[in-house]
């Protein structure tokens, strides 16, 4: 794509914001405004609300573009007075394939039933062989003796941190396909479902939109869909310094990280993450669903084999991410914190 379709395509994503004078060679992202001055989004810390959405949209905008591929994604931040305003709608309502983003939808649906009374978090589940997926990621692959058992908040934990596959079938066994897919249904995700195969205890992870995982998570933060226990649990989860560090969080540091609740999920030729960004006193600034397939610029035989840090892909996410963050250094709300903010802590054992 050459550098004037470039300039067009940023300059229709500022609304009134005169042309980006960015090309993809490099040249210093500056774009001039309606006063004149040139304003160098990379680098901006913004004071204001508005000024934050610009700078999450046209940092957006141009990763995107850098990386290619198919986008559908909504972010939002908010307004002093805790009212949220979209950055980026692109695509918001298009029905894509989850993967393992769903994840968080189905942890919902587990925490659900916790919160009825029908499960607790320190009960246990068994782990045959049979049960263990043998992917290469997550942990209970590894473990090599089975039969064992675990908790089942040990199996949120290793379900939304590591994203371990073996456990979407534990979490199966305690919360089958179709009863799953109806607790979501009863929460107002009609596209949030996943996909019921022979055995009713296993599934694959289905679809979302964009929108509703966005909706989902704004219905978490704000405690309209779990408990207040199972909420903070579920956030704390994802906010672990365990959870998906090479996309959103790659260019943050570690308490910066602590500060950012996010899944991702990756298959075939898609890439995706979804979560919340909270400022350092702890109140959700920014939440964000971003979901990316097809064509990626470069080899696609090498995007395919690539789930890491140096997918097209994950490079516009950790770019995105730190865009997001910057833009919540200055700017805070008036709502409440739920989380207090905290710094990483590292041990040494013993």
């Amino acid at each position: 794509m050459g550098s004037e379709q470039f300039k067009r395509r940023a300059a229709l994503g500022l609304g009134g914001a005169a042309a980006a004078t960015v090309a993809l060679g490099g040249v210093a992202s500056a774009q001039p405004t309606a006063a004149g001055e040139a304003v160098d989004w990379e680098s901006l810390i913004p004071t204001s609300a508005d000024l934050s959405r610009l700078k999450i949209n046209w940092v957006y905008r141009a990763q995107t573009l850098l990386s290619g591929g198919t986008w559908s994604s909504h972010i939002a931040f908010s307004d002093p007075d805790g009212t949220l305003k979209p950055a980026v709608e692109d695509n918001a309502d298009r029905v894509v394939e989850a993967y393992s983003v769903n994840k968080i939808a189905v942890a919902v649906a587990v925490l659900d039933k916790v919160d009825r009374g029908l499960l607790t978090l320190d009960q246990r589940v068994d782990v045959t062989e049979a049960i263990v997926i043998q992917d290469t990621d997550g942990i209970f692959g590894l473990d090599g003796a089975y039969p064992s058992s675990v908790t089942l908040g040990h199996v949120l934990a290793t379900l939304l941190t590591v994203s371990d596959n073996t456990a979407v079938r534990l979490c199966g066994l305690v919360v089958p396909a179709l009863e799953l897919n109806e607790i979501l249904r009863s929460k107002g995700f009609t596209a949030t479902q996943v996909v019921p195969v022979a055995n009713p205890n296993r599934f694959f992870l289905g679809t979302t939109t964009p929108r509703e995982t966005f909706t989902l998570l704004q219905k978490l933060v704000r405690g309209e869909l779990l408990s207040a226990a199972s909420t903070a649990h579920l956030l704390n989860v994802l906010r672990s310094l365990t959870s998906f560090n090479d996309g959103v969080r790659a260019r943050l540091t570690s308490t910066e990280r602590l500060n950012v609740a996010t899944k991702a999920g990756w298959f075939d030729d898609g890439r995706n993450e979804a979560g919340i960004v909270f400022d350092a006193q702890g109140k959700p600034m920014i939440t964000y669903a971003l979901f990316a397939s097809g064509a990626f610029r470069g080899d696609t035989a090498s995007h395919l084999e690539d789930y890491g840090a140096t997918h097209p892909a994950a490079r516009a996410r950790a770019g995105i991410g730190r865009a997001m963050y910057d833009s919540v250094l200055r700017v805070t709300a008036n709502t409440s914190r739920v989380f207090r903010s905290r710094k990483h802590q590292p041990y040494n054992g013993g």
